[in-house]
């Protein structure tokens, strides 16, 4: 077979097959699978909605476990869009620790089929669908805690009641406190803040009950508790086993946290789809309840 010819037979594929590619290419710009012309693309509005600074502070489930060895990216995506899912069904309201709340929830066991609890946010944390919150009050004299899932399925109903901050992150001293401090009315009216207002934080000062208690509360820089009135030796022990060290470490904090970069995607991406939820419910409360089935 003469060389020419046998490499006129390898040309000749090469080029059908740049000539065909380039059809579909053109067949396809012209179709309907075609989201937008090039001429459109270039006039787009590619305006990207902002999450604000403290987003990470209202919905602080949508982080995830920074953890590095359980870390999943895809699992964490699919994660937000079942929050996503489960926040258009209901509204979960922003509250923070030191939050009085009201949860209605379904209860097999219960007369009505539902139970509903009110009591102070003592405690917040988890990532994802696994972000939960306990609730304490005083019933009959003794104290009750309850631990919900945040977007357990069996939740009817969230509503805050009184809206504030406490000065510490947790507030489980609460436990070794007189009941007072924990008693909240099951009839409690909702205390409405003004549109516009910051979240108020209560300085209020717990005073602790006499020892023993649940944990070395005099171990821990607790802001919203007054003086312990311990003898010198219990303090001589706290700074004994302090670490002070770690206030600067940087590496330690870096660890602990999701790195701005990625809070930033996140959120905005929670952001934007949260502006959708809150649409919907704007309109289903003007529309008011449906038809009674």
């Amino acid at each position: 077979m003469n060389f020419s010819l046998f490499c006129s037979a390898l040309v000749v594929p090469c080029r059908f097959s740049n000539t065909l590619a380039t059809k579909l290419v053109e067949r396809h710009r012209k179709s309907k699978l075609a989201s937008h012309t090039r001429e459109e693309a270039e006039t787009k509005d590619t305006t990207v909605l902002t999450a604000p600074r403290d987003y990470k502070f209202v919905y602080p489930e949508f982080l995830p476990d920074p953890t590095w060895w359980k870390r999943d990216r895809i699992r964490e995506k699919l994660e937000r869009e079942d929050m996503m899912r489960r926040r258009s069904v209901i509204e979960i309201p922003e509250f923070y620790v030191g939050t009085v709340m009201a949860v209605e929830s379904s209860d097999k066991y219960a007369p009505g089929k539902k139970n509903r609890f009110v009591g102070i946010c003592i405690q917040r944390g988890g990532h994802g669908l696994r972000a939960g919150f306990t609730l304490r009050n005083v019933i009959d004299g003794q104290g009750v805690e309850v631990q919900y899932d945040l977007y357990n399925p069996t939740i009817i109903r969230l509503e805050v009641l009184k809206l504030e901050k406490r000065l510490d992150d947790e507030l489980l001293y609460l436990r070794d406190a007189p009941q007072e401090y924990s008693t909240v009315p099951f009839d409690m009216e909702p205390v409405v803040l003004p549109p516009g207002i910051a979240v108020p934080i209560n300085t209020m000062k717990v005073k602790l009950g006499p020892r023993p208690w649940h944990e070395r509360w005099e171990r821990q820089e607790l802001k919203g508790v007054e003086d312990l009135g311990l003898p010198e030796r219990f303090y001589k022990r706290a700074a004994e086993v302090a670490k002070p060290w770690q206030k600067h470490d940087l590496m330690r904090d870096y660890r602990l946290a999701i790195n701005e970069d990625e809070t930033e995607e996140i959120m905005t991406d929670v952001y934007g789809k949260m502006q959708g939820i809150e649409t919907q419910q704007k309109l289903r409360r003007r529309q008011g309840p449906g038809p009674a089935k």
